[in-house]
């Protein structure tokens, strides 16, 4: 599923009278949402859904696969999501 398909699919469940453009806000302010809240807080929790954090990549070393030179990959954060025992079980 991509974000149109999801827009799509949020229109269908918020039903008829709702347009496109009412369902493509919805899905943007609740990743928008989302993202601030990860960025401010560090986690979102979504009870029967899962939790969105940040999590963070320790400094390593690698290689340049062109090369096969040894380089330096510096310390980053990522964002992770682990799923709720609910959403796993619907799977």
């Amino acid at each position: 599923m991509n974000k149109g398909e999801l827009i799509e699919a949020v229109q269908k469940a918020l039903g008829g009278e709702t347009s496109k453009k009412a369902a493509e806000d919805a899905v943007k302010a609740v990743l928008e949402s989302i993202a601030k809240g990860v960025k401010k807080d560090g986690t979102v929790q979504l009870i029967g859904f899962g939790t969105f954090e940040v999590r963070k990549r320790a400094a390593r070393t690698g290689r340049n696969p062109k090369t096969g030179e040894s380089i330096k990959i510096k310390a980053s954060k990522t964002i992770g999501f682990k799923p709720s025992t609910a959403l796993k079980s619907k799977l």
